[in-house]
């Protein structure tokens, strides 16, 4: 399919990111457990169209879970499962970059910017420390600290690619995104009303707070359609952070456990991370056209929901469960952390 591209250079770096390093003779292995998948994305789809508050995302995971739990999965699938977990991953996370142009995100004004950053840094920070405090492991910390503070189970995906954590992480931590998400939707509005937040208020302060893009959208539309198209900028603004949040995470990474098993380093910005910087580069400076943007949204969606079926698919239940209060208690921390550091924030700004 990319053959006719062979001379733009991103589209190749994106076929390079797909395409397995294996030899040919292997690809058939991916394909039982690429159609599992397949099918599981479907079933996901149809979800979110019968009941559009359960995400493409949420309902893929759970999907993936019940694929192991309840006995259905085989060795076959494994191949597949891993190819999807990883690289489908890595090609959403690159095409979720043209979603973003920095012109937007300047137009909100340093202010607003400074909003933004001062919240992801203050969640991130606080959640992964009280995590660690609980007993609940580095890897499940950073991946709950990132998917509060960032862009939910899309940004706990992408980290989860970084750190390595256990699978069963990345479910607990969509969890409770999930969870937590859907009740800001119903809580944010009523509470604007309550401390006296004005529209524009409530707008940055759903996208400064609330973690899936679809949720910010739900939690902000109440306020007209003007603060809806603020809430959806500021809250890719905090997209945008994923890339530095990576690059921190790899840094750290590399002090902490030194070289490599293969000798070497392990990368700061990892290939996947690099890629989605030029697409925000690329749709900043007009290069990606407007009438691709829909498309590649849902691709990007697509490959999100293959990634976390495959991930949703490694998990055991029973497993789960043992981290489950205080894993509960962490979201609620994180919450509180997100919602009252960016409304003091939004109070700043319309005072």
């Amino acid at each position: 399919m990319f053959g006719g591209y062979r001379g733009v250079w991103w589209v190749e770096t994106i076929r390079r990111m797909v395409v397995s390093v294996r030899p040919a003779r292997d690809a058939g292995s991916l394909v039982p457990g690429l159609v599992v998948v397949s099918a599981g994305v479907l079933v996901a789809v149809v979800v979110n169209v019968l009941v559009p508050a359960v995400s493409q995302l949420v309902a893929a995971v759970v999907l993936g879970a019940a694929l192991t739990n309840l006995g259905v999965r085989g060795a076959a699938l494994e191949p597949g499962l891993a190819f999807a977990a990883r690289r489908l991953l890595r090609v959403g996370v690159v095409l979720l970059g043209a979603q973003l142009a920095v012109s937007d995100v300047v137009a909100l004004g340093w202010p607003v910017l400074l909003l933004v950053l001062g919240t992801v840094a203050v969640t991130f920070s606080v959640t992964w420390w009280v995590g660690c405090r609980l007993g609940l492991g580095r890897g499940l910390s950073v991946l709950v600290a990132t998917g509060f503070s960032i862009c939910g189970a899309a940004a706990v995906a992408a980290m989860e690619g970084v750190v390595g954590g256990a699978k069963e992480d990345v479910v607990t931590a969509v969890a409770l995104v999930t969870l937590y998400g859907s009740l800001a939707m119903v809580v944010l509005p009523l509470a604007g009303g309550v401390v006296g937040v004005p529209a524009g208020g409530v707008a940055g302060w759903a996208g400064a707070s609330v973690h899936e893009v679809a949720q910010v959208v739900a939690t902000a539309q109440t306020a007209g359609s003007a603060a809806l198209g603020v809430a959806v900028v500021v809250k890719l603004t905090r997209v945008v952070l994923l890339a530095p949040l990576i690059a921190g995470v790899g840094v750290w990474r590399r002090r902490v456990e030194g070289p490599s098993g293969g000798g070497g380093r392990a990368p700061v910005l990892p290939l996947f991370v690099v890629g989605f910087l030029v697409m925000v580069g690329l749709r900043s400076a007009g290069v990606v056209p407007v009438g691709w943007l829909a498309p590649l949204r849902s691709a990007q969606m697509v490959l999100f929901a293959a990634a976390l079926f495959a991930m949703g698919a490694a998990v055991r239940l029973r497993v789960l469960a043992r981290t489950g209060r205080r894993a509960v208690v962490l979201g609620g921390l994180a919450t509180a952390v997100v919602v009252g550091v960016s409304l003091a924030g939004v109070g700043l700004l319309v005072s």
